[in-house]
């Protein structure tokens, strides 16, 4: 009789969870537009399309641009939307004075980081193993010095047209690296390196990594109006992923879901 009973249980808890809808933790304050307060600072999540309330969530934590807040990367499509229809939380911290300080390893923007990615687990049932960490031009940096000093729980860094110094090293690394960047950027300069290397914006990752060998893996089009070309590096604790192109300061339009497609294991989509 009792083991009959536990699958009508079982069913009946899991009927409620969905009837309950998203699941929140003890605090259901924030969400949409209204940040998630922490402390003196906050941040904006962001729910994918079709979540049934219940199966733990990839996390794309991403950091915005100067003189923007998280609330603008959620309505951008070119993030939030791209999140939004693989299934994947956005968590999109907000920066003092709309910025953030990546120039040095002690900023406290990483250990708010890690307080956000620590409250978004009180709220949602958060996938630990799939936590990708992105950025935009300065957020980009910030994705970088985050990813520098508290890397070892994030699956990817995908970092879209700025870095830190390529000459540092880093306490840790997260298990994977892709970058893209526009050869004609003059905001975040594209770091070409000695000798014109045009691989050296990810230099300090395949250092840090262990990487070896370079593939070149032909071009795949993100627009019709844009082709980017792709490295990636055989690395002995990870791997390293270069994207450019020859545009200059932008988000290239679907490179995010692009990234999220392949890290995911789903079918290739555009946007």
């Amino acid at each position: 009789m009792v083991l009959l009973f536990l699958p009508l249980v079982a069913a009946l808890t899991a009927s409620s969870a969905l009837a309950m809808g998203p699941w929140k933790g003890n605090d259901a304050s924030c969400g949409a537009d209204l940040a998630c307060a922490l402390g003196e600072r906050s941040y904006h999540v962001l729910e994918p399309d079709g979540w049934n309330g219940v199966s733990p969530l990839p996390v794309l934590l991403h950091f915005h641009g100067w003189s923007r807040t998280g609330k603008h990367a959620q309505r951008s499509d070119r993030v939030g939307a791209s999140a939004k229809r693989r299934g994947v939380l956005l968590v999109t911290p907000n920066g003092r004075a709309k910025s953030w300080n990546f120039w040095t390893a002690g900023t406290e923007d990483v250990p708010f980081t890690d307080a956000v990615l620590a409250d978004v687990a009180k709220r949602y049932p958060v996938d630990a193993a799939r936590i990708f960490v992105s950025g935009y031009s300065y957020g980009s940096a910030m994705a970088w010095r985050y990813a520098c000093h508290s890397g070892k729980d994030v699956a990817a860094l995908l970092a879209v047209a700025g870095s830190i110094d390529q000459s540092e090293t880093c306490e840790e690394a997260p298990e994977e690296v892709r970058h893209v960047h526009g050869l004609a950027d003059t905001v975040m300069d594209f770091p070409v390196g000695p000798g014109g290397d045009v691989t050296y914006p990810v230099a300090l990752w395949r250092r840090q990594l262990g990487c070896s060998e370079s593939e070149p893996r032909g071009d795949w089009q993100a627009r019709s109006f844009l082709t980017l070309s792709r490295t990636t590096w055989t690395c002995d604790q990870g791997a390293v992923v270069l994207d450019l192109h020859p545009g200059g300061h932008f988000i290239p339009h679907g490179w995010i879901g692009r990234q999220l497609d392949e890290l995911l294991g789903l079918t290739p989509s555009y946007p």
